[in-house]
């Protein structure tokens, strides 16, 4: 049994966390909401604390999946945060999806109070975080990712070093950039074929079974058709990953003109009320504009 730690019990932390202590392991937790640490202390013995730094007070080795950059900024180097209460030797992994630039930041101020830290962004959605079959991407020290792999493996199936630190994020915001340029390619396809006269069903299968066949739209789809568009991977967190793309691509000078069309429909989206709901909701957009649904009859 390990002493761990785990901040941020949002849709993908908790259940990454409760893994860590089904496994066995003592896991320390903090959350920005309170009571989701609580919940997790209650039903599975989890740690409550009231701090990042009280979390790094009580273990060797931390994770974290918080939302944004800021966010993981606080948690590790703000006032109350994990570099303040860890000892030499303890490592971080963070599993959040953040600014490359920014995570070699953190990692330098940690690395300052001998403090290791590896940026591994993970994807499988709320699915792959609750089965335990997550997907890691992983930047920094080797030597460290392997002191670590053995947790990871309580959260996940697949694991991919990727180099030096930040190139885990890197390989995620690529990732998430195809992601979500295939879910808008979807969106105006289904649309034009639906209003076309196609059955969205048949449309699908021949989909499925042409060079058009995509693992992320065989699994969104028939959540579009029943219009059910409950959250797996919000549509407004996706659009702050699409955005550190284009970060980086303005940072190493390579143009993304397709990215920044979707982006921007990610963004019309957010703003006509579908920023909490799964980013298979951005279809509305071009629904409301093309005047059909693209639902199962």
């Amino acid at each position: 049994m390990a002493k761990l730690g785990f901040l941020g019990l949002g849709l993908m932390g908790y259940p990454m966390a409760r893994n860590l202590l089904r496994a066995g392991h003592q896991v320390a937790v903090w959350s920005h909401t309170a009571s989701k640490a609580r919940q997790l202390a209650e039903q599975e013995k989890a740690v409550e604390c009231s701090s990042p730094r009280e979390v790094a007070e009580q273990a060797e080795c931390i994770f974290a999946c918080v939302g944004d950059t800021r966010m993981a900024e606080d948690v590790f180097i703000g006032p109350n945060g994990v570099i303040h209460g860890a000892t030499p030797g303890t490592v971080v992994a963070d599993a959040s999806t953040i600014s490359p630039s920014a995570s070699r930041a953190i990692g330098g101020k940690l690395a300052s109070k001998g403090i290791h830290f590896l940026d591994a962004p993970c994807t499988g959605s709320t699915p792959g975080a609750n089965a335990g079959t997550l997907t890691f991407m992983v930047g920094g020290e080797a030597p460290v990712f392997e002191r670590v792999k053995p947790y990871l493996e309580c959260m996940g199936k697949q694991f991919y070093f990727c180099g030096g630190s930040g190139m885990g994020l890197q390989a995620k915001l690529t990732q998430n950039l195809i992601l979500a340029n295939l879910m808008q390619a979807f969106n105006e396809g289904m649309v034009l074929s639906t209003k076309g006269g196609i059955d969205p069903e048949l449309m699908l299968d021949i989909l499925n079974n042409s060079a058009a066949k995509s693992g992320l739209i065989a699994f969104k789809a028939p959540f579009v058709f029943k219009r059910d568009f409950s959250t797996n991977f919000s549509t407004k967190w996706m659009h702050k990953d699409i955005g550190l793309a284009l970060e980086s691509g303005q940072d190493l000078t390579v143009p993304l003109p397709l990215t920044g069309l979707t982006e921007q429909m990610f963004r019309a989206a957010i703003s006509e009320g579908y920023g909490d709901s799964d980013m298979c909701a951005t279809i509305r957009v071009v629904e409301r504009w093309a005047g059909v649904e693209v639902r199962a009859k």
